[in-house]
């Protein structure tokens, strides 16, 4: 394994064992199981599906040490503000497509910028990590903010629900994944 590749390698596990330790505070809540679990399974099963057509071998690796330095710096803004969000949101924070119980509205940090802006930061290191390694990793964030957007969806519509007078309010003045784009 290449140096480049081992850092971006260390890079998601460290994240996303953060993420699983984190998850551990969270408050209670629930999930709409039958249409997001199929999406879920769905995307999985193509995420695997790609890994075992080999899309993701080095084949195609990217030597260039510029473009590795740049698709690392972009990789660490991305995880930087997915990290940032989820502190933010603190025990706010569930699952996609979950209902918190108890639910706060948080507009505040990283949610003043973008209303969804752990998948923003997600995407971001996805394609940091494709401008690094290999343009085959666009696959997995194409595949990835699709999910996203679907979460992200059926999110808004359960916060217009149990915040029928802030949420919307929010909504207009706030773009959803990127700032002053999307």
């Amino acid at each position: 394994m290449y140096a480049i590749e081992l850092v971006f390698a260390v890079g998601w596990v460290g994240f996303w064992t953060y993420w699983v330790v984190a998850a551990l505070s969270m408050k209670r809540g629930r999930l709409a199981w039958a249409r997001e679990l199929r999406i879920r399974a769905v995307i999985a099963l193509l995420a695997i599906l790609l890994i075992r057509l080999g899309a993701f071998q080095n084949d195609g690796l990217n030597s260039d040490p510029w473009r590795a330095g740049v698709g690392l710096v972009i990789f660490a803004v991305g995880l930087g503000f997915a990290i940032w969000a989820r502190r933010h949101i603190g025990r706010n924070w569930g699952t996609p497509m979950s209902q918190k119980d108890d639910p706060e509205l948080v507009t505040s940090g990283p949610y003043r910028l973008v209303r969804h802006p752990i998948y923003s930061g997600i995407l971001v290191a996805g394609a940091g990590t494709a401008v690094a390694l290999s343009w085959a990793w666009l696959i997995a964030v194409a595949l990835a903010g699709v999910y996203f957007v679907y979460s992200a969806t059926i999110e808004e519509r359960n916060l217009t629900t149990q915040f029928p007078d802030s949420y919307p309010v929010y909504r207009r003045t706030t773009k959803m994944l990127m700032p002053f784009i999307v």
